[in-house]
């Protein structure tokens, strides 16, 4: 990872987070039986001498799903499994194509992996038709029973567990309100393909309707469509929101370049989203999703558990991101109070 990636990531886990507790409303994390620990335990490698072989398998690269591929291998070598010493990695990268998600897949189920990493519910669910014997741990899934990964949140009775990162949505569309007052009309945006966006475009059309919104879907089915579809928005939204959409956050300069000359406000899913050109987020940070998922691996190498029992673990804090300079060519004006605890990017 990049240096000043680092520092932003710093940043954001050092700002001031706004705690919320997992109640299973719509929107939020739910509840579970057994709470993952505030901070990551680092358990130490065990099997002196022996080489682990992890199989990556990323749907496609931008910030979020890097960073959190950058956590989980960091966590790991802190616990004790360092690269290039006792552990190797096959990093492949799907190019957001599911034909090659099920290419690599089965490429790994003749590979004798000790464990599979797969970053994004495309990418888990095209290991998880193919692979039953090895450990799957999985990061970025908003909604892994939904996603047949596993049978239940707290006892998984599979071999794939992992972290979700399923955002405070009913929080992000109250931020809306606090900091755009006199919205009235909310474009959701996101692409219609991803599951994990049109689940989580349906909670905020509900939990932005109670706040009185008129919530409106705007949806893409590829990158190609972006433009037209945002140019579509202009004169008819005060705002965009945008969910956690791996399309869209790999492409958030394209969606600056007509939302920003026309002062729509973009409020995402997530932090690197606003670094890449939105407005502002309460969300959680994908860097720690994959310490967490670094934590369970090292426990599932080291024999100290095994995905069928490991619950699904989410983030229970999340922090406010804002980009500054984004927000200052919009004319935005946010609230004191929510400039004063949050991570500042675009300056």
């Amino acid at each position: 990872m990049k240096k000043k990636y680092l520092a932003a990531v710093a940043a954001v886990v050092a700002a001031t987070a706004l705690s919320l507790a997992s109640c299973g409303q719509p929107g939020q994390p739910p509840a579970l039986k057994s709470a993952p620990p505030s901070a990551p335990e680092s358990p130490s490698a065990s099997a002196p001498g022996k080489t682990f072989k992890v199989g990556a398998i990323q749907l496609l690269q931008h910030p979020a799903l890097d960073a959190a591929y950058q956590g989980f291998k960091d966590q790991l070598a802190a616990d004790g499994f360092v690269e290039g010493k006792n552990i190797t990695y096959d990093f492949q990268n799907a190019q957001n194509d599911q034909s090659n998600c099920s290419t690599i897949a089965n490429k790994f189920k003749n590979g004798n992996l000790d464990l599979i990493l797969a970053i994004a519910t495309p990418a888990a669910q095209a290991v998880a038709n193919v692979i039953t014997n090895t450990p799957v741990l999985f990061t970025a899934v908003t909604d892994p029973v939904s996603a047949k990964l596993v049978n239940d949140i707290n006892a998984p009775g599979t071999n794939c567990t992992g972290t979700s990162d399923m955002n405070p949505i009913a929080d992000q569309m109250k931020m809306i309100k606090q900091v755009l007052p006199g919205a009235k009309n909310v474009g959701v945006f996101y692409t219609s393909s991803e599951p994990n966006s049109v689940e989580q475009a349906d909670i905020a059309k509900t939990e932005g309707a109670k706040l009185g919104f008129n919530m409106t879907d705007y949806t893409i089915s590829n990158s190609n469509e972006i433009t037209q579809v945002l140019n579509s928005m202009v004169g008819k939204v005060d705002a965009i929101y945008i969910p956690t959409d791996n399309t869209l956050a790999s492409a958030m300069a394209t969606v600056a370049l007509v939302a920003e000359p026309n002062k729509i406000p973009v409020m995402c899913g997530e932090s690197n989203m606003v670094a890449s050109g939105g407005t502002m987020t309460l969300g959680i940070d994908y860097y720690k999703l994959g310490q967490q998922t670094g934590v369970m691996a090292a426990k599932i190498l080291n024999g100290q558990a095994k995905p069928q029992t490991m619950p699904v673990e989410y983030q229970s804090s999340f922090a406010y991101t804002i980009n500054v300079k984004n927000a200052a060519a919009i004319g935005l004006t946010v609230p004191q109070d929510i400039m004063d605890k949050a991570d500042k990017v675009g300056q």
